[in-house]
C-alpha cells in the first residue's frame, strides 16, 4: 500500500465532517489494494476459526457460518493511503456472535486476524467486540469479489482498512500484542483515521 506522507487527496473548499484528517471522499470507487496475489478460493473447503486463549477453540464451514444470525454494517470504511468511501453495506455475521461460542478467556487482550494467504494483522481484542467489528461476504447485496477479499473478509471500519483482512481464515486470541504484516514494515499498531496513525510514532 504505497502511500507519501503529506498526500491530501482531491480536498473540498467545504470539508466533510465525515471525513478523518487527511482524507478524502472516492465516491462510487473502491481502489483494489492488497499486499498479496489474489487467491482462488472455494467455499466448499474454506473455514473460519477462533483459537488462542479462548474454552472452546471453534472452526465453522461456509454453510455452518452462514446458518448463524446475520448482521450487517452500514457506513464508512477509511484507507490509509487517504481515501474514504461512504454508505457501504456489506453483510454476514457479527464477530461479537463468534467470539460467544469460543468464549474468550480473561487472559485474552488482543487478536491477531490470519489469512488463507499468510497475512496477518493485529487489534486490541476491545476493537472487535461490542459491534466494532464482521467477517462479511456480501457487499452491496452481492458476495464479495474476490479482489475486495472474497469469499470472506474481516471488517473493521472504526480502523484503517489495513486491519479488515482479506481472505480472512480465523482469530487467533493473545494475551499480549503481537504485529502483523503492516505493523512489522512500520506502520501503526493500531490505525485509528481520526488520530491520523498511519506510521509507527503518530
Amino acid at each position: 500500500m504505497p502511500f507519501t506522507r503529506g498526500f491530501k487527496g482531491r480536498g473540498a473548499a467545504v470539508r466533510d465532517p465525515r471525513l478523518p484528517p487527511g482524507q478524502y471522499d472516492i465516491g462510487r470507487d473502491w481502489p483494489v489494494l492488497s499486499a498479496e496475489a489474489t487467491p482462488t478460493l472455494s467455499t466448499s473447503s474454506w473455514t473460519f476459526a477462533i483459537e488462542g486463549l479462548v474454552r472452546q477453540p471453534t472452526t465453522w464451514t461456509w454453510d455452518e457460518i452462514h446458518a448463524l444470525p446475520a448482521a450487517t454494517y452500514q457506513g464508512a470504511i477509511h484507507c490509509v493511503t487517504t481515501w474514504s468511501k461512504f454508505g457501504v453495506t456489506f453483510a454476514g455475521v457479527s464477530v461479537d456472535t463468534l467470539l460467544a461460542a469460543a468464549e474468550p478467556l480473561p487472559s485474552a487482550s488482543y487478536v491477531v486476524a490470519f489469512s488463507t494467504t499468510g497475512y496477518t494483522t493485529n487489534v486490541p481484542l476491545a476493537d472487535v467486540t461490542d459491534g466494532k467489528a464482521w467477517v462479511v461476504w456480501d457487499y452491496e447485496g452481492r458476495p464479495l469479489q474476490a479482489e475486495h477479499g472474497g469469499p470472506a473478509r474481516l471488517v473493521v471500519p472504526h480502523l484503517y482498512f489495513w486491519k479488515s483482512a482479506k481472505w480472512v481464515a480465523g482469530l487467533r486470541l493473545l494475551d499480549h500484542d503481537e504485529p502483523g504484516f503492516w505493523e512489522v514494515n512500520g506502520y501503526h499498531n493500531l490505525g485509528d483515521p481520526w488520530r491520523e496513525q498511519r506510521y509507527q510514532g503518530d
